[in-house]
């Protein structure tokens, strides 16, 4: 297949052959363009740690400016192992287990394209991170999902399709991706799920593909588990992160992957022909903070996880008031809300109207689903909205929304 035919296959393209943007590209130009609050995009309005900073800045002034190792510096190597082993308990040799990656979207292209091929099947849950989708279409393996749907309510809640999974999972299935805490829905999927997820993929001989990148940003107690620390699971897993969400440097795409030396070495072998090495002297930043050798970084992501809940309280709340049903994250960075109460059914077609409407950019569920599946049928009239933004944003945005109502 042509990569024009392929591109065309995973809605990269339109039919006028032009590149679409993804969707988080094009809520936020309409953001510039309008001057609404964007509460589409999930980038944080204020930087992370200055003293992690301060350490890139000094890695700059040190000449750490060239080329770096293609794995990833040593030092950053060894921090990812260290960290993994001191919250999880997971043992990875930093020479031959840990891969430094441009942010966690390499990490993931990478698994891919090393793991699968035609006539490959992925497994992901839906909705879905875009890019899933696109980089499984360009290795020209076929994405199966499984709908992972938000519940509306006072609790967090979201319902995986279990009966949906097993029928997903067989003998051409080579990677099942999960992605939790889940974005968009915000889930942090609980022990039982895992341990099916798990089950199945043992049975059909697949690597399990795991996206953590809000492994840190749980809320009322929510525990994150890696698929890793199941029994048997940690020869068949690779673990994704990045230092993006955790630290609130997004644009520094800073991220890794961890897993056996076999699965390891398929990944090294496809990303040295992607980026081959980026961020040199961003990683010894990245490493320190790791490290956290003076529990500065530990102390600031605890207030950044309470000040996130409190500000996901913010948004429900005012989402709530605004007329919307609401489904409560226990993690991540979003809050997902249907706008169906108010009679608005079409979800792509509200998030479009929203920014001249009321001056608040959200971004429809339906662009994290597959055009016609269960998943985007039950999702059409929902939106996500992040609550990574400043009280007073989060205030201004919701006096806006509350005219959804009048």
């Amino acid at each position: 297949m042509r990569w024009q035919e392929v591109a065309h296959a995973a809605g990269l393209v339109g039919a006028d052959g032009r590149v679409r943007p993804t969707v988080f590209a094009e809520m936020s130009a309409l953001a510039a363009r309008t001057g609404a609050i964007n509460l589409g995009q999930g980038f944080p309005d204020v930087d992370g740690p200055a003293h992690v900073v301060a350490a890139a800045q000094a890695a700059l002034g040190a000449g750490r400016n060239q080329y770096g190792p293609g794995d990833g510096v040593p030092e950053l190597r060894r921090a990812v192992a260290d960290h993994q082993r001191r919250h999880y308990g997971l043992d990875w040799d930093p020479d031959t287990e840990v891969l430094v990656t441009t942010g966690a979207t390499e990490a993931i292209a990478a698994a891919v394209l090393a793991l699968v091929g035609p006539g490959d099947e992925v497994v992901a849950l839906e909705p879905f991170y875009d890019a899933y989708a696109a980089v499984v279409a360009l290795a020209g393996a076929t994405l199966r999902t499984v709908p992972l749907l938000p519940v509306p309510g006072p609790t967090p809640g979201a319902r995986l399709d279990r009966a949906a999974l097993a029928a997903a999972v067989g003998e051409r299935t080579r990677v099942v991706l999960v992605n939790s805490p889940h974005n968009p829905t915000g889930a942090v999927l609980p022990a039982e799920d895992l341990a099916e997820i798990a089950r199945l993929a043992t049975a059909a001989d697949a690597v399990v593909v795991t996206d953590e990148v809000y492994e840190h940003l749980v809320y009322d107690g929510a525990a994150h588990v890696p698929v890793a620390t199941l029994p048997g699971m940690a020869e068949r897993t690779l673990t994704v992160s990045s230092a993006g969400k955790t630290l609130s440097f997004t644009g520094w795409k800073v991220g890794w992957v961890t897993g056996p030396a076999s699965l390891l070495t398929a990944v090294r072998t496809v990303k040295q022909y992607l980026t081959y090495t980026s961020g040199a002297p961003l990683q010894p930043a990245v490493a320190a903070a790791l490290a956290d050798d003076d529990g500065r970084v530990a102390a600031y992501v605890a207030e950044l996880q309470a000040s996130l809940e409190r500000r996901r309280d913010l948004l429900c709340e005012g989402l709530r008031a605004a007329g919307l049903d609401v489904a409560v994250p226990a993690g991540t960075y979003f809050v997902l809300a249907d706008g169906a109460p108010l009679g608005l059914d079409d979800g792509d077609r509200l998030a479009r109207e929203l920014p001249e409407r009321v001056g608040v950019v959200a971004v429809p569920v339906s662009a994290f689903c597959r055009a016609g599946s269960p998943a985007a049928t039950a999702l059409r009239s929902w939106l996500r909205f992040t609550f990574v933004k400043r009280e007073d944003v989060l205030h201004e945005a919701l006096e806006r929304l509350a005219r959804l109502r009048a």
